[in-house]
């Protein structure tokens, strides 16, 4: 298969063991890369398991409170209470650059200075359950935002680690093994060459003796 793609010579013979050269550098390079991202990534996964459960704590004990302002008050008086938000939360997208991989940051601003300006209506129709369902959930907004952080990081890196994988796997089992065969068949070749030279060069000489002699070289 070699013979059919690569020309014989010391030209190609140079630039394939300099294409192999490049081509081993950049695979120990994939390779730690590869490594590093899978140190990161599996930092992610274990943030991304703490965010979460802690996300999920902190709406579950949120809705509990819901459902007991709900049975306390009046269905017309709770959808009134939360009809209109009070405060606004403005998203800001950055990114921070990990291993080739651009990983979002979300950073926020609200419409308020007072975080705690979140309810939209007065005490005196409402349950205290309510006001701490409210409060609670606000708080679980930066937590909510460093969980899909975290998610979209997870996401990113794990196909960064794949695109990566491939090519590593590309040039340790089929690029590198390619180049090494046909350095072996171009180097094979080359020997061949200079045996089959040196055995015509000998039997120039032989004749040449010969005619000059009249005698062969022994």
């Amino acid at each position: 298969m070699a013979s059919k793609t690569v020309n014989p010579t010391r030209m190609e013979l140079t630039k394939l063991k300099g294409k192999l050269k490049t081509a081993t550098r950049g695979h120990k390079l994939l390779k730690d890369k590869r490594d590093g991202l899978m140190k990161e990534f599996l930092d992610l996964v274990r943030r991304n398991k703490e965010l979460r459960e802690n996300v999920e704590e902190k709406i579950k004990k949120s809705n509990a409170k819901f459902a007991v302002s709900a049975a306390t008050m009046s269905d017309k008086a709770l959808k009134t209470a939360i009809m209109a938000p009070k405060q606004e939360v403005y998203l800001k997208v950055d990114s921070r650059n990990v291993m080739s991989v651009d990983i979002p940051k979300f950073n926020t601003t609200t419409k308020s200075v007072n975080t705690d300006d979140i309810y939209a209506y007065g005490y005196a129709f409402t349950s205290m359950q309510l006001d701490d369902s409210v409060k609670e959930l606000s708080e679980v907004l930066p937590a909510l935002l460093e969980l899909a952080e975290a998610e979209k990081a997870t996401q990113l890196m794990a196909s960064e680690i794949e695109k990566t994988r491939r090519r590593v796997n590309a040039l340790e089992y089929v690029l590198i093994p390619d180049m090494q065969t046909k350095i072996k068949y171009i180097q094979m070749k080359l020997d061949e060459n200079e045996r089959s030279t040196q055995i015509r060069l000998m039997k120039v000489k032989d004749m040449v003796l010969e005619d000059a002699h009249h005698y062969k070289e022994k």
